[in-house]
């Protein structure tokens, strides 16, 4: 079985490849009309709602709702209130210590499952080095630091220098 096309498949194919091209080119030219027509009914929904609806429903709401808000709102915020605090001082270092039970529970049996691992493979446990780092380091340094400024300070204001005083009264000429 073969596949070749008759010379007049081919040029009916062609035919209908450009045909095909034309309708293609003229949806995109009526796709292009209705997305500049889209966009424009766009803008004029924003500025009628800009004009006409936002002021009128602003105005009912003054009306007719903004009493009811006003009575409601002490109630509202002491509510508001009330489940801050519950949520800040319950809530809050409740999950905390959960989550931090599950970490801390998780990094257990994660060491435990690496241990078992190493054991059952032959391989010797070795416990990690500790890691020393420049932080406590720094924190050393600067406190003496602190100290040593906190002390020259005191140092200077408790010497006993009589030249930095300054008598109250100037100095008289004696009377002859």
């Amino acid at each position: 079985m073969s596949l070749s096309l008759s010379r007049k498949q081919k040029k009916e194919l062609k035919k209908l490849q450009q045909s095909a091209a034309h309708v293609w080119e003229a949806q995109q030219v009526v796709a292009a009309g209705a997305a500049d027509v889209a966009r424009q009914a766009g803008r004029q929904l924003e500025t009628f709602g800009r004009k006409q609806v936002a002021p009128a429903v602003e105005e009912k709401y003054h009306e007719i709702l903004e009493p009811y808000v006003n009575r409601a709102r002490p109630f509202v915020d002491q509510g508001v209130k009330a489940s801050k605090k519950f949520i800040d001082g319950s809530v809050v270092p409740v999950a905390g210590a959960v989550v931090g039970k599950a970490l801390s529970a998780w990094d257990v049996a994660a060491e435990t499952r690496d241990k078992l691992a190493r054991s059952r493979a032959g391989i010797p446990v070795v416990a990690p080095k500790k890691k020393s780092s420049a932080g406590p380091v720094i924190a050393l340094i600067l406190g003496i630091a602190a100290a040593a400024g906190v002390l020259y300070a005191a140092w200077q204001t408790l010497r006993a220098d009589d030249e930095l005083w300054v008598a109250d009264d100037p100095l008289a000429a004696p009377d002859a």
